[in-house]
């Protein structure tokens, strides 16, 4: 799923045209698409790269690559992707609901990502793939924040004059603020769910099995 994604994403934004952005600069702030494009390009790169590290048969047999990929993953991927996340997410034109989202949802990309990144290099294997699987959920929520904001768009979009008065920038930004929202809360409960299911045997053996 990722790489039909990341091709129906990536092309507007390889071509450096702004007025092709999916997302509009907000006004003042000249360097927004630039670090919007930045953030997209090292996103991608965790996008296309996260299916790997959880794949449990990938790990076993190419334990070389998977740490190799794994250094690709964070820091070419998550770790620049999730510092700009932070400065556009606060600034995205979707409204303060999509804001919050955006800003909390980077902090906890890169809290996660940097607590598995350390107990990797500490050897404690267990954790690290618990860490990781939390990434990884964050990672993936671009795709469903793009599902629940159709949802919330054919839903919402009939009550434009009743609950949003007219208003298309009001309803624009309850669409997008669902969606920022949904995305990813929903991802990280499945996450902490798959996570926890089996109980403490489980837990201490590690995701998969480990």
């Amino acid at each position: 799923m990722s790489f039909p994604f990341a091709a129906f994403s990536l092309p507007p934004y390889l071509s450096l045209d702004p007025s092709l952005s999916r997302v509009p600069a907000p006004e003042g702030f000249e360097l927004y698409y630039p670090l919007l494009v930045a953030h997209v390009l090292f996103g991608a790169v965790a996008l296309l790269t996260c299916w790997l590290q959880v794949w449990p048969r990938f790990r076993r047999r190419h334990p070389v690559a998977h740490r190799r990929i794994g250094r690709v993953y964070v820091l070419g991927g998550v770790l620049p992707a999730g510092v700009l996340g932070l400065v556009i997410g606060a600034l995205s034109p979707f409204g303060p609901m999509n804001q919050v989202s955006n800003v909390i949802l980077s902090a906890l990309w890169l809290a996660f990502t940097v607590a598995g990144f350390r107990a990797a290099r500490r050897r404690r294997f267990a954790e690290h793939r618990r860490w990781m699987v939390r990434s990884f959920a964050l990672t993936v929520s671009i795709i469903t924040n793009r599902v629940w904001g159709a949802l919330a768009a054919v839903v919402l979009s009939p009550r434009l004059e009743t609950a949003f008065g007219g208003s298309e920038v009001a309803l624009m930004q309850a669409v997008s603020g669902l969606a920022a929202w949904l995305g990813w809360t929903t991802t990280l409960l499945l996450a902490e769910w798959w996570l926890e299911r089996g109980g403490p045997a489980r837990r201490r053996r590690g995701p998969a099995g480990a």
